[in-house]
């Protein structure tokens, strides 16, 4: 095993891939890292505190957990520097829980879910559900809380939705509902859950029905418009279509001056109110939030910051013109075309890892 020292932590090394295109877990006194779409890739572990890893024994073998806190005991990770620890490795799927946990956790704030792609969303609440029921199942790599242990958050939000998921008939839901309604009860979690009652749908293709976006950005007459994409890393999870191009914008007349107007597609979970909206466009700018529908209206300035006028709004080229949703960053349209693949690949030969939501939006006719 190789242990380097970087930004202060000793890790296994780094990933090749970045955000978003890794499944992060948080275990007491480390965080274990995997790229999504190599399932032979190896983990990087990255510890935070190694005296509070005292479950390395369990991946490592006691003498490979007793060998790294001794080469890394008295050394600080402030300067970089690589420690070669002959004879310490993994054991062979000593890690395979984790990875799935891990897995899970990027399903939640990563999925593509799209209906202009045709990749169904997943129903948050089973999703949660098995998460927390694979956290228990591996709580020795928990003996401190980590942001990803908390049980009781992944049930409470869906104490109503599993209640009626119980009803449905599905012995798969009934089964991993029950699991979960036991577990609520252990950790002091009130879940609604009736299992004898009469299946009250037959189907799930309500679960996928998505909205059908803004009207903030019909068509009309227009000095300009274009077309964008959302940052997934720089928006919350579950509220925008995950396909390329879901922002359009125009720009129009508005009195003597000139207006901007953004609408972006939505899956009809989550309220993207508030969220900000930012136009640039060569010294032009303008900024809003938007509303309920994903829709803002934005009036527009200059590198002066005075309103620009419409003449200036027709003369202006707008060929460079940017939308970002969110917070500024960048992300590369490459990363998440691989994740879209990704998951169409796990909708359409569901794997051996796949979860109970994946497997019934693979089922579903949607």
């Amino acid at each position: 095993m190789k242990l380097v020292a970087d930004s202060g932590l000793w890790s296994t090394g780094p990933l090749a891939e970045s955000t978003p295109l890794v499944a992060v877990l948080e275990v007491s006194g480390a965080v274990l890292s995997w790229t999504v779409d190599d399932p032979s890739g190896a983990a990087s572990i990255a510890f935070t505190d190694l005296h509070e890893a005292d479950w390395l024994w369990r991946i490592l073998g006691e003498s490979g957990h007793t060998a790294v806190a001794a080469a890394l005991g008295d050394r600080s990770p402030d300067e970089a520097q690589t420690v070669e620890l002959a004879g310490v490795d993994v054991h062979a799927g000593s890690l395979e829980p984790l990875r799935r946990l891990a897995l899970g956790h990027w399903l939640r704030r990563w999925w593509p879910a799209s209906n202009r792609d045709a990749i169904a969303a997943l129903d948050a609440a089973l999703l949660d559900a098995e998460i927390a029921l694979l956290t228990v199942a591996v709580q020795d790599f928990f003996t401190e809380d980590t942001f990803d242990s908390d049980v009781a958050g992944l049930i409470r939000p869906h104490s109503i939705a599993l209640g009626s998921l119980a009803s449905e008939g599905d012995p798969r839901v009934t089964d991993l509902v029950r699991a979960c309604s036991e577990l609520a009860e252990d950790i002091g979690v009130e879940l609604d859950a009736d299992f004898g009652a009469v299946p009250s749908r037959a189907g799930r293709r309500d679960d996928y029905a998505l909205a059908a976006g803004s009207d903030a950005a019909q068509r009309g007459a227009a000095i300009a418009r274009g077309a964008s994409s959302v940052n997934w890393a720089a928006v919350p999870p579950g509220i925008f279509d995950a396909a390329e191009n879901t922002v359009e914008w125009r720009i129009e007349p508005a009195g003597p001056g000139a207006k901007s107007v953004v609408g972006v597609e939505l899956t009809g979970v989550g309220s993207p109110v508030g969220i900000a909206v930012q136009l640039g466009s060569s010294g032009i700018v303008g900024t809003g939030v938007l509303d309920a529908d994903g829709g803002a209206t934005i009036p527009l300035v200059d590198a002066q910051h005075q309103p620009i006028t419409e003449s200036a709004a027709w003369d202006h080229d707008w060929r460079s013109t940017t939308v970002t949703i969110g917070v500024g960053l960048d992300e590369s349209p490459q990363s998440r075309e691989r994740i879209r693949d990704f998951a169409r690949a796990r909708l359409n030969r569901p794997a051996a890892d796949a979860f109970l939501a994946e497997i019934l939006a693979a089922e579903s006719d949607y």
